[in-house]
């Protein structure tokens, strides 16, 4: 679909005129971006996206990656099965995506390759979704609110259906069951977990669903096994779908269902609101008690349009429609997740062990640290400290309950996916820019536990070696594990450790941690360059591909990339680096090569802040200008494949956010933002009272310089900035930032 279509179809969903007007929900989901485009609140924990991700043939182009699908929505699909309840944005690997309710009209059909459809018409903004499902003629519309969601499906007169199919799903488990309560309400749970095929983490989600409208019949279905006999061997079956009309019992099975069916007049609309718990089925019913206590389609999109722009409207831009668009859609994918995980009444499941917990304050989940520590956080920092304030203190309350502080958690289950100790990095850097309503005492403690823990570490568990040696061998290295990726990691949480230590007035430890900080240089390799792989004797590894690992295959030493993508991964050190390396001047020719050999990977983290890198060389921070302009262009774009690959919920969209704000967090623990050319004429961030002394920070741009090449000059507060950096401390004092 044509871009300038996504525009007109998005904004005529808006009426309030707040910034959620520009965001185009469609932007990543193609291009493996993995977003979807359905009804979404902030940071909430149901969402209502279309499910197009299951069968449908030539319909649906990329049914072969489902084996590995991420997503509950690809753009170049066009066969829709259903809405699911419970989903994940931009996540490289399959769960959730369940809970999936489908109208359908005429003869009851319950094979979801039969009854799903084609549709045409999509509109999609902030906390709304609609489409024309082209087979029945039924128009179907869904909004959300923080854990339920709200379907609206208008039907032609005749015999129509709604189905809830708990087999369908991205998740790797299986196993749900449901129980008819009433003619118009339905209970159950549906299994979740083995996230990236991670065994450990399984969990249930519960949900109650209710409908507008009671039913001519309803009725529950169980796919069974049809086994053949042939010659009175079993060697085979045939899926069959047996329904039960009028069942009320418990039912329970792998791949089940309930459906209901109506008499319906002409353009008739029938509603469900569907909520959702971690806890239990009494919690999701009390969460849909709360937030839905009527059948109030228009109240309840209104509602979550409104806080979206709540959220939106603290940035102030100056641009073309095109820009805001991008921009506004790349601060609202970062606004998604974390999401929050407790129910109304406070209730959440407790991290690593079996329980309930309760919280007056908001509990978070869906932390994916690798991606998110890097630059989500410090964005949520600056722009929504209160969101990140509460994120924090979730994370301190894992450790509290689990003894860990959280790597890749998902739904209260530590997945342990990626490596390093991002925690760690995420919270230190959250504290030193003025984020401190939390228990730091037990943050620090959780922090230490983690850096000095030899054996059975759960964040760190390279530590043995670590400690010993001052970096990862490559040694024993599983293909995914990377020694010297790990090892980075390890450097990065230690220097984070090691600038709370100093805010804490722990000066001993403070210089413990900052000396392991930087035995990175133990990794750096003189002739080639590169931080290379060594073995336990601290031999380098050889023969030694610095490319390898370009195409995503497995490379000795690195994780998610090559030697190129992790060469200047030191953004606690960078001066330091640099003399490494040789001098400015020998920097600047590797750093320039890492671009003009197709070694920089937009699409993933270890190098997202290397276009930032030239602001540490006096007079070249021109050159950041130019490189984040060009990168914009390239891999960004107001179209569903405007993400450079997955978002990583929400990573690739904040790196869009901050460049286009011509600002970037340079490394966790460090209080400079590069500064270079925005893209905007005009920036104005309101900051928040409750955080930070500044009421707002202006940053202006003259609009003819745009797009020039020219060295810039900065001026705060109408003195001139010597170096192209600001700190923190200066953006949430106030004042005005002029680009010349």
């Amino acid at each position: 679909m044509n871009k300038f279509l996504f525009g007109l179809l998005l904004t005529s969903c808006s009426a309030l005129g707040g910034n959620s007007q520009y965001v185009n929900p469609f932007i990543g989901t193609s291009n493996f971006g993995a977003t979807h485009p359905g009804a979404q609140y902030p940071n909430a924990l149901a969402s209502v996206s279309p499910f197009n991700v299951a069968h449908g043939g030539e319909q649906n182009k990329f049914e072969k990656d489902a084996a590995w699908n991420s997503r509950v929505y690809i753009h170049e699909n066009r066969y829709l099965t259903g809405f699911s309840h419970l989903n994940l944005s931009g996540v490289g690997c399959p769960d959730a995506g369940v809970l999936l309710l489908m109208p359908t009209t005429g003869p009851l059909e319950l094979d979801a390759r039969e009854y799903g459809s084609s549709y045409s018409n999509e509109q999609a903004s902030p906390g709304y979704y609609s489409a024309q499902l082209n087979k029945y003629a039924v128009k179907a519309e869904v909004t959300s609110s923080l854990r339920t969601g709200l379907s609206r499906f208008t039907f032609p007169a005749g015999q129509s259906n709604v189905l809830l199919n708990l087999g369908l799903g991205l998740t790797n488990e299986t196993g749900a069951s449901l129980k008819w309560v009433s003619e118009q309400e339905v209970e159950g749970s549906r299994m979740l977990g083995t996230f990236c095929y991670h065994d450990e983490d399984v969990r249930p989600v519960f949900f109650v669903a209710r409908f507008s409208k009671a039913p001519k019949t309803f009725g529950v279905w169980k796919k069974m096994p049809r086994y053949q006999n042939v010659e009175a061997d079993w060697i085979g079956y045939n899926d069959s779908i047996k329904p039960y009309p009028g069942y009320r019992q418990l039912l329970s099975g792998d791949d089940i269902g309930a459906w209901l069916s109506f008499d319906t007049r002409e353009q008739e609309a029938i509603e469900v609101k569907l909520g959702i718990s971690f806890v239990s089925m009494e919690n999701a019913r009390e969460n849909l008690d709360t937030e839905q206590p009527g059948f109030e389609f228009d109240k309840l999109r209104i509602e979550a349009q409104k806080a979206w722009d709540a959220l939106l409207d603290r940035v102030e831009v100056e641009g073309s429609d095109e820009q805001k668009t991008l921009f506004y859609t790349a601060l609202y994918h970062s606004l998604i997740h974390p999401n929050i995980l407790q129910d109304a009444n406070g209730d959440y499941p407790l991290m690593g062990q079996q329980g309930v917990g309760n919280s007056k304050q908001n509990r978070y989940t869906v932390y994916s640290l690798w991606d998110t520590h890097r630059n989500v956080h410090p964005l949520l920092s600056l722009l929504y400290p209160e969101l990140q304030a509460d994120m924090v203190r979730s994370a301190v309350a894992m450790a509290k309950e689990s003894g860990w502080l959280p790597k890749w958690e998902l739904y209260g289950m530590e997945t342990q996916v990626m490596v390093g100790d991002p925690a760690t990095a995420m919270i230190a850097d959250s504290y030193l820019r003025g984020i401190r309503d939390f228990d730091v005492n037990a943050a620090y403690g959780a922090m230490v536990r983690a850096a000095e823990q030899r054996e059975h570490n759960l964040l760190r568990p390279e530590n043995p070696d670590y400690l010993t040696l001052g970096y990862v061998p490559v040694d024993d290295e599983g293909p995914y594990d990377g020694s010297v990726a790990t090892s980075l990691e390890y450097y990065l949480a230690d220097f984070n450790l090691a600038q709370l230590a100093l805010a804490l007035g722990k000066q001993e430890d403070h210089d413990k941690y900052l000396a392991r900080a930087l035995n990175y240089r133990t990794l750096f390799d003189a002739d080639t360059g590169m931080l290379r792989p060594k073995n336990r004797k601290g031999e380098w590894l050889t023969p030694f591909d610095p490319e390898l690992g370009r195409n995503f295959e497995p490379a000795p030493g690195y994780i998610e990339g090559n030697a190129w993508n992790y060469r200047f991964y030191v953004p606690h050190d960078t001066p330091g680096l640099i003399q490494l390396l040789g001098g400015p001047e020998a920097f600047l020719r590797q750093l320039d090569a890492t671009f003009d050999t197709g070694n920089f990977d937009m699409g993933n983290e270890p190098d997202i802040t290397y276009p930032f890198l030239y602001n540490y060389l006096e007079g070249q921070s021109w050159r950041t200008s130019r490189r984040v302009r060009e990168l914009i262009a390239a891999h960004f774009g107001n179209h569903p494949g405007g993400l450079p690959g997955n978002d990583d919920t929400g990573t690739m969209s904040t790196w869009l956010a901050f460049s286009m704000l011509g600002i970037y967090p340079v490394s966790p623990g460090m209080m400079d933002y590069a500064l270079f050319r925005p893209s905007f004429s005009k920036v104005k961030i309101h900051l928040s009272a409750e955080y930070y002394p500044g009421k707002q920070f202006v940053i202006e741009n003259p609009v003819g310089d745009l797009d020039s090449d020219k060295p810039e000059a900065f001026t705060l507060n109408g003195r001139s900035i010597d170096k192209p950096f600001v700190t923190h401390e200066d953006i949430i004092k106030g004042g005005v930032l002029k680009v010349k």
